[in-house]
């Protein structure tokens, strides 16, 4: 067939010219995919990949110049379907609109890859370290998908946008129900942001929610904390507002975390030191200043009170539960592990139906969770072990060998 005969078979076959004509168009936009997706997309990797810069590894982690690159066919389409011929107005129509709807997709979808590589590199930073930006970035793209489904939706329908907008004043309550988490998580993130109240990073209890470790991810809905089992808690942004939480960020910061913890002295073996107790006790290099003044102290007292000196009574002496107090005080003054610039002191409590409970409460120079409970673990076993020297005893319950002991001893 001659080429005027296809000419001519063609003006009187307006369906094959359609035919030919979509079918053209359909092969410039598959090219003009095949070209962005394995040639401009493959330079930008290799170019990508040769440079230093953070933000173009991130736009291509996220994949934005795939995206970008599939919007190119649905543009030839968009542009190209008026030069079909013979094409009903109303199927012209119909495929511009879906050609432009899917282009608004794809852009939406590049915008969106956009903020989470700007979260990725904002991640990067130092100032991620105490703020975090995911919350904005997730309303962020809520935000634009909304936007982007009423565009598409309007360009799909032929319709206005704001004739769609208009429509959904009237379901403002219903938009409020179905986003109420999401208000409701949003104003939370701010103001944990704003006011410094959570960081990634951070220690924190929270034990209404099972929550005992640190935090791992701040988002706009949730919170996730890995705890010290390595079990992750998720907590939703909103519940931190309104409830209470432990955040032990200014223990970490401070450099010293408190020991506070007691002793249970046995009530029956609290007594005066006699004087070869006090000549014994005064060997220990921790208490030898403190016994000299002591000792002294009393004697000016006791010689104040002239006649009445002579009944044991009326006179001050020391006691072995005191004198154990002013040893733990200077043992842990001495401690290398113990803060010297935290409140450190030794007291006794109200005495209970399981002893006298003598506390001690001071700092540890290290916030290190291991390295703590060795420094506390190393103070109350020297204590323990060292109580029977100044005549005291722990008090403690009855175990089964004090039972059996007792029986052997009424039985001899």
């Amino acid at each position: 067939m001659t080429w005027e005969a296809m000419m001519a078979w063609l003006d009187n076959a307006p369906w094959a010219r359609l035919a030919g004509a979509l079918a053209i168009l359909l092969a410039v936009a598959l090219l003009a995919q095949a070209v962005a997706q394995y040639l401009i997309v493959r330079v930008v990797r290799i170019v990508v990949q040769r440079t230093a810069n953070r933000w173009d590894d991130a736009l291509l982690a996220h994949r934005v110049f795939h995206r970008v690159a599939r919007i190119l066919p649905y543009l030839v389409i968009q542009f190209g379907i008026a030069w079909v011929p013979d094409l009903p107005p109303k199927a012209l129509m119909i495929v511009g609109n879906v050609a432009l709807a899917m282009t608004l997709l794809y852009a939406t979808l590049a915008i969106a890859g956009i903020l989470d590589a700007a979260q990725t590199v904002y991640a990067l930073s130092e100032h991620a370290r105490t703020r975090s930006i995911k919350g904005y970035v997730q309303l962020g793209k809520i935000a634009l998908y909304v936007v982007a489904a009423i565009a598409i939706v309007a360009t799909i329908i032929d319709r206005s946008p704001w004739l769609l907008l208009s429509g959904l004043g009237a379901m403002s309550a219903v938009l409020l129900l179905v986003f109420k988490d999401t208000i409701m998580s949003f104003v939370a993130s701010v103001q944990l942001t704003s006011n410094d109240m959570l960081r990634v990073g951070d220690w924190i209890e929270m034990p209404q929610v099972g929550a005992d470790g640190d935090v791992v991810d701040i988002a706009l809905h949730t919170v996730k904390v890995q705890n010290w089992d390595k079990t992750i808690t998720t907590i939703p942004t909103w519940r931190l507002i309104a409830e209470s939480f432990r955040n032990w960020r200014g223990m970490q910061q401070s450099g010293g975390r408190r020991i506070k913890r007691t002793l249970s002295v046995d009530a029956g073996s609290v007594g005066f030191l006699d004087e070869a107790e006090v000549a014994r006790l005064s060997k220990l290099h921790l208490l030898g200043s403190y016994l000299k003044d002591k000792q002294r102290s009393l004697a000016d007292a006791n010689a104040a009170l002239g006649i009445a000196a002579g009944v044991p009574a009326n006179t001050r002496r020391l006691t072995n539960i005191g004198t154990f107090r002013a040893y733990a005080l200077a043992y842990l003054k001495a401690h290398p592990n113990i803060h010297e610039g935290m409140t450190c002191m030794v007291r006794s409590l109200e005495p209970s139906a399981t002893g006298i409970p003598v506390e001690l409460y001071c700092f540890t120079n290290t916030t290190v969770w291991a390295e703590y409970e060795r420094v506390q673990g190393d103070v109350f076993d020297h204590l323990l072990a060292i109580l029977p020297e100044f005549g005291l005893r722990m008090y403690q319950n009855p175990a089964g060998a004090d039972l059996v002991r007792w029986q052997g001893q009424r039985a001899a």
